[in-house]
């Protein structure tokens, strides 16, 4: 599940002398600091200076690593703080760029007029061979209304872009698809889906994004029901495919056949069903729900789940419990039952720390932060277009889930994002099942 990270780059000088670094990276790991890229800019006879990414959770959980380095021994000095994450992004993350060099004359007259009308007259009488002279079969539109970004709730649209930008990077890295972010001033279902349709026509799939529950859930199942591209909820079903994986793996860890297994799901959002869906697609015998929304519960019935009477009880009666409520701390590991799988996913604090859940007797424990949509929908939408596939469809999902699975190292809960083997092998997976079916 995609979290917002708070990511700063410290500038530390340290004594050149063994040791120094492992007490630099020893303090900000005891306050729960996450170390990223660190880079040496200078080598002196007495000190080094390096720069140093760290994931904190706040401003002042930062300024608190900062004082604590300064502290941690003489010698040891934060120079700077910088933000590399703002510059990552100054000017935008994505652009449009030509496929084709334009060097001559003759060259223009090709690409552009006069030669371009033969082009459009063939289109004219027989509209699939667009598929071939356009790059439309190879275009997704990632479409936002901004009520839903990251975890940071309904900011807008425009203050979304950076995460469509984002998703369009990803596409182009790991899939080779132009992702195009299309920003939507309306939340209202009626206007969503009729101005998706109106331009669905320049896309080869649609991604939704970031678009927030309930009204997520009729925009979807009507632009799936109306158009014959693939469109998909990333946070939804990219979310479920990553989870399933996930959950897979940690039964092959655990040694737990999930077949014969009861799954406790905490929280029925967005998220929650369509991890509950997935679940119960791929065959689990009972999947158990809760929420505070009645609403959530009664879509979580209508779709195949069964409700437990409370967290309590869930708990009691899950063999793997995954959680996606948002709320620290939720789970109690005086609830955790011994030789359970525990998924808590929520970000960027869990319903239950991993090492609390297996000290109180879980058989696998995880947390959010390796479980990451990036796995899944570049993938999925290759598979998709190469297959010219009208729908994404429970089949297609689990063999994305299951390629994610194949492609997991042992000990690992699933691949690296930057892994190109998984990408590859979720596509192929994807355009198996679509070219079958």
């Amino acid at each position: 599940m995609e979290v917002p990270e708070f990511m700063r780059n410290l500038i530390i000088e340290t004594p050149s002398s063994p040791g120094n670094l492992a007490k630099v990276a020893m303090t900000i790991g005891k306050l729960e600091g996450d170390i990223g890229d660190i880079q040496t800019i200078k080598i002196g006879t007495l000190s080094t200076i390096r720069d140093v990414a760290v994931q904190c959770r706040n401003e002042a959980h930062l300024l608190e690593i900062v004082e604590a380095l300064n502290e941690v021994c003489e010698g040891i000095v934060v120079h700077a703080v910088t933000d590399d994450v703002l510059q990552a992004h100054e000017g935008g993350k994505i652009g449009m760029k030509s496929t084709t060099e334009i060097r001559s004359l003759g060259d223009l007259r090709r690409v552009y007029t006069p030669g371009v009308a033969n082009v459009c007259e063939i289109i004219k009488d027989d509209p699939e061979q667009a598929n071939y002279f356009t790059g439309i079969p190879n275009t997704v539109a990632i479409v936002t209304d901004g009520t839903a970004i990251l975890g940071l709730g309904n900011i807008g649209p425009v203050a979304g872009m950076p995460v469509m930008e984002g998703k369009a990077v990803l596409f182009d890295q790991f899939a080779g698809i132009s992702g195009i972010p299309i920003l939507l001033n309306t939340s209202d279902p009626d206007e969503v889906v009729n101005t998706v349709k109106h331009i669905h026509k320049g896309f080869g799939g649609i991604l939704l994004e970031d678009i927030g529950s309930p009204h997520c859930f009729e925009i979807e199942r009507r632009l799936k029901a109306e158009l014959s591209i693939p469109v998909m909820h990333d946070d939804q079903h990219g979310t479920a495919v990553v989870t399933l994986a996930s959950v897979i793996s940690a039964c092959k860890q655990a040694g737990v056949k999930l077949a014969d297994s009861t799954i406790g799901q905490v929280g029925l959002g967005a998220a929650g069903l369509a991890i509950s869906r997935m679940l119960l697609a791929y065959g689990v015998k009972e999947v158990k729900g809760i929420d505070r929304d009645e609403i959530a519960c009664q879509r979580f019935v209508e779709h195949g789940g069964a409700l437990a009477d409370s967290l309590e009880d869930l708990m009691a009666t899950s063999d793997i419990v995954v959680a996606t409520t948002g709320v620290a701390g939720l789970i109690k590991p005086e609830m955790v039952r011994k030789g359970q799988i525990i998924l808590a996913l929520s970000n960027p604090n869990a319903e239950i720390n991993p090492k609390a859940a297996l000290a109180a007797g879980a058989a696998f424990a995880a947390d959010g932060r390796l479980v990451n949509n990036v796995l899944g929908f570049p993938g999925i939408f290759r598979g998709a277009l190469n297959a010219y596939a009208k729908d994404i469809t429970y089949p297609m999902l689990i063999a994305a889930a299951l390629a994610i699975v194949d492609s997991t190292k042992p000990g690992d809960l699933v691949p690296h994002p930057l892994d190109p083997n998984v990408h590859e092998n979720v596509a192929a997976a994807v355009e198996r099942v679509a070219t079958e079916g």
